[in-house]
């Protein structure tokens, strides 16, 4: 059996969940405590040398790095969220590339310097938030244009593209960013988060944060 060791705080942690569950796996979810530093342990070091979340295990198997979990896991089932036709995949994996390195990163300086921070107790970087800010401002309209042409990143269907963005995108409420200008973005966004491989994850990504950040 697949076990993914992650944290449900973490979006590429939650990537990862959300196509195993779309891909209708039978897995183990096994939490790494974050703040008690296990992502730090020797055994886990073994894993990962870095020290991220997360890493899928499969056997003697290890593999890090959410989008090539995401890729390994849909492969091993001949999904069509990730399909064998050369043309279609590339254009999942263009995707996949742009929702994480320009949205995903923009999110995560937002995030960090609107909410993390002050859990984290460290100071705010008012540079990097400002510059979060404005990549967002460029780079989802983008987005919200393609999701436009289908319904989905990437032609009529679901893919490992949307899995990613979505993920890409979960600390966006609590990071107080709208969506409102973005309609497609939106309607996109709401549809998937009825779904049940996100649902078995958890109800509200937001409502799940604030608790744990709870006092």
């Amino acid at each position: 059996m697949i076990t993914l060791h992650g944290n449900e705080i973490s979006s590429p942690t939650n990537k990862a969940r959300y196509a195993a569950n779309a891909l209708k796996l039978d897995y183990q979810f096994k939490v790494v405590n974050l703040m008690a530093g296990e992502n730090k342990s020797a055994d886990y070091l073994k894993l990962h040398p870095a020290g991220k979340v997360p890493v899928l295990v499969d056997g003697d198997f290890v593999l890090f790095e959410s989008n090539a979990i995401c890729k390994y896991m849909a492969q091993k089932k001949s999904s069509d969220l990730y399909p064998d036709d050369v043309k279609r995949r590339s254009h999942i994996d263009q995707w996949m590339d742009f929702a994480s390195i320009h949205i995903g990163h923009a999110m995560s300086r937002v995030f960090f310097n609107r909410v993390a921070y002050n859990v984290l107790g460290t100071e705010k970087d008012e540079r990097s938030l400002k510059d979060g800010l404005e990549f967002l401002a460029r780079f989802l309209p983008v987005v919200d244009q393609q999701i436009q042409k289908g319904g989905y990143l990437v032609g009529d269907t679901l893919s490992l593209a949307d899995i990613c963005l979505l993920a890409n995108l979960d600390q966006a409420e609590i990071s107080s960013v709208s969506f409102d200008p973005y309609p497609q973005l939106k309607a996109w966004q709401q549809k998937l988060q009825a779904e049940e491989f996100y649902q078995k994850c958890f109800k509200s990504y937001s409502q799940m944060l604030a608790s744990a950040f709870a006092p």
